[in-house]
């Protein structure tokens, strides 16, 4: 006679289930970090940044500074602090505003298009007739933003701030014709 093999046991349900759900955790912390490395990369937005010949403002303090109707675009105001600065009617397409603070700041008519504006503060701003298409502000404060008439087509903003926009949104961009609450996805 052969003796049995020693049976096999199967792992602790509920500690594997623990196991793969800060697994889980530990991946969604990567992602976005990761998404935008990649979108930096395969966008071109790092090749465009060598192009740069203006000023860079990155890390600086432009609080009360006026920048209307200036041509910014791929400008870099990375962690600047802007409370109170004018850039309405600006070029500021394609440029960098993460991790900077631009409470109450005024981008009435300014082009914000393809943007990179996450863990922004913009509380109080006015984006009044703003394009702020194509923009990434994932983990940004628009808390008591103006955004009547701008349009967030292909946005991706953070789901309460959408809803806190959808809120007061109203009106239709002027230059594309696109209305807010549709642009924002309000319901």
């Amino acid at each position: 006679m052969s003796t049995p093999a020693p049976a096999v046991q199967p792992p602790d349900a509920p500690a594997a289930l623990a196991g793969l759900r800060a697994l889980g955790r530990v991946l969604r912390s990567l992602v976005l970090p990761l998404a935008l490395v990649l979108l930096v990369f395969t966008v071109g937005l790092a090749p465009v940044a060598a192009e740069f010949q203006g000023v860079d403002y990155t890390l600086t303090n432009q609080d009360g500074q006026d920048f209307s109707g200036q041509k910014l675009a791929q400008t870099s105001f990375a962690g600047a602090q802007g409370r109170g600065a004018h850039f309405s009617g600006a070029d500021l397409r394609g440029a960098i505003l993460t991790q900077a603070a631009f409470p109450r700041a005024d981008f009435r008519g300014a082009d914000l298009s393809d943007v990179l504006m996450d863990k922004v503060d913009f509380s109080g701003a006015d984006f009044s007739g703003a394009l702020l298409r194509g923009v990434i502000a994932a983990g940004s404060s628009f808390a008591g933003a103006t955004v009547t008439g701008a349009d967030f087509s292909d946005a991706l903003i953070d789901r309460a701030d959408q809803r806190a926009l959808c809120r007061e949104a109203s009106g239709t961009n002027p230059i594309t014709g696109v209305d807010t609450r549709l642009s924002l996805g309000c319901g």
